[in-house]
């Protein structure tokens, strides 16, 4: 990554100073923050799983039966 030099640094290297926040970064943009709570995203995903582990447990049956004819060209 490139780093743009600025009046307002915070690192110095090679005598040369540096800003190293990341939306200072040439092509980079700044992050907004998210409306989410931490606690709120974390039942969304959660429940999200859930609903996937079922699907997957519905499946997974299914997948083993038809494996083997698929494995065998038949």
């Amino acid at each position: 990554m490139t780093l743009v030099r600025s009046q307002r640094a915070t690192k110095k290297q090679d005598g040369k100073c540096y800003v190293l926040t990341p939306e200072r970064y040439v092509g980079a943009e700044a992050l907004e923050e998210e409306e989410e709570s931490l606690d709120e995203k974390m039942l969304h995903l959660t429940a999200k799983f859930e609903r996937q582990f079922a699907e997957s447990a519905k499946l997974e049956p299914m997948i083993q039966e038809n494996l083997p004819r698929v494995g065998s060209g038949g």
